[in-house]
This record gives C-alpha cells, structure tokens and sequence, in this order.
C-alpha cells in the first residue's frame, strides 16, 4: 500500500543568493500562471452562432480518426 504525501511550501529566512534566486523564480512563476484571458476572446467566442449543419459537418470529419467525438458533435447537433 503506498501512502500518499502532500507538498508543502516552507520559506525560509535565509537571505542568501540561492535563496534570492529561488524566491524570483517562484515570483515569476506565479506571475505567468496568475494571467487572466482576455475579456474580448470570450465575447468573440460567444458572439459566433454554432449551426447544426456545421455540427454535423465537424461529426462527418472526425468520424474516422475519434468516433467517440463525431458522436457526441452528433448529439450536440440533434440537441438544437
């Protein structure tokens, strides 16, 4: 049985130049995760209609290489 450990963050109050360079590291990190999308690409996405011939068009390419998928475009599609 293997026993599951969670990760914790401990600072340390080390002010040392490895401990600087981790510290920028870190803040850099958080600062590339922590960006919000753009409101505009979401009106855009929005604002497109989805018809059902273009549902059942995208079903019909798929239908070969992911079935699983062209059926669900297919649901999609009979769903209005």
């Amino acid at each position: 049985m293997m026993s599951t450990s969670k990760l914790t963050y401990t600072e340390f109050a080390h002010t040392g130049y490895l401990s600087n360079v981790a510290s920028a590291a870190r803040q850099l990190l958080a600062a590339l995760l922590a960006v919000k999308p753009r409101s505009a690409a979401v009106e855009t996405v929005v604002a497109q209609p989805v018809s059902t011939a273009w549902l059942h068009s995208l079903a019909q390419d798929c239908e070969r290489h992911s079935p699983n998928l062209s059926a669900e475009l297919r649901f999609m599609a009979s769903r209005g």
